[in-house]
């Protein structure tokens, strides 16, 4: 197993360092928990991995991964939101011991936590739900951490936190944002905030495709990549995604959305506060199913870049 130094405040040693020996479990090696393997191994921590997908896991089954993990036992969860993830902590639940932590990293909804939190307490043990964003590119650049949970919890897991997220200052890609629950309510809004965001990029593409005095469609996104107010990540996506199909002719107008989005109207409707862009932006991808849109091609895209959604061929 590895030893990690680690600082609680940035994240990098100290005078006050401490000395962690760290080997966590992981359980769903997609898109994304493949990958979060392979950083959290550059990164230090021992990782052990289970998959159904034998191709990807390396323990035959759960009960093989947890003998493998030294307690207290750290398994990190990295399933589809929902009844797999049910599924998983209800086992977990049954097969762990008093003083192990499970960490819910993927896109469960807020109340789903607190229903897998008092589960796991009632048999003493922890848990964390985790936010995490950076899509398939996060090996590369790492992952934006939003936790939720016990700061006794929360404190355990750091050198795991710390191995994910991107170096520098861990306040600038890492927080604590509250109680159970709260990691994966900030991940919801961040979500919503994203739709908004890629369907004003989309809307603006599809008017500058509509002009024709717009001769250099690709290269006018392509200036705003520096010194522009609406310079972003997702900018320098949308350029790669032209530069790679100039006209998107590849890519059909149908967007999915993956239920964050709804969490975040619905919880704005139940806290009455105002949310017409976000709002707006989930409506279109309901009316992408149903029209032709070079906006919603662009979405298509979007999502296809940055988190390596699948698209649908054009039809």
């Amino acid at each position: 197993m590895t030893t990690v130094i680690w600082s609680c405040l940035s994240g990098f040693p100290t005078s006050a360092e401490k000395s962690l020996t760290v080997h966590i479990g992981l359980i769903g090696l997609g898109k994304m928990g493949f990958n979060m393997r392979e950083r959290l191994r550059k990164g230090g921590i021992d990782v052990t991995g289970f998959d159904r997908n034998t191709a990807v896991t390396d323990e035959g089954s759960i009960d093989e991964l947890l003998a493998s993990v030294p307690a207290p036992r750290l398994i990190w969860v990295m399933v589809p939101a929902g009844e797999i993830t049910d599924a998983v902590i209800s086992e977990l639940g049954d097969k762990l011991d008093q003083g192990d932590l499970v960490i819910d990293g993927g896109n469960s909804r807020f109340t789903e936590d607190q229903k897998h939190g008092e589960l796991l307490a009632s048999k003493g043990i922890g848990f964390v739900d985790c936010g995490v964003s950076g899509g398939i590119w996060g090996l590369q650049n790492g992952y934006g951490l939003m936790a939720g949970g016990d700061a006794a919890d929360i404190e355990r897991a750091l050198p795991v936190f710390d191995a994910l997220r991107p170096e520098g200052e861990r306040g600038d890609s890492f927080v604590h944002v509250g109680g159970v629950g709260a990691g994966h309510y900030a991940k919801m809004v961040h979500n919503g905030i994203e739709y908004g965001l890629m369907q004003s990029y989309a809307e603006g593409y599809e008017l500058l495709a509509a002009k024709d005095i717009v001769t250099d469609l690709t290269g006018t996104f392509r200036a705003w990549q520096k010194g522009t107010v609406v310079r972003s990540w997702l900018l320098d996506l949308m350029v790669k995604a032209l530069q790679e199909d100039p006209l998107l002719a590849s890519i059909d107008d149908y967007v999915e959305d993956s239920g964050e989005g709804r969490w975040t109207v619905e919880e704005a409707i139940a806290n009455a506060v105002p949310a017409p862009a976000i709002t707006a932006a989930l409506f279109a991808r309901f009316a992408s199913r149903e029209d032709s849109s070079p906006a919603m091609k662009m979405v298509s895209a979007l999502r296809h870049q940055f988190g390596g959604h699948a698209t649908r061929p054009a039809r």
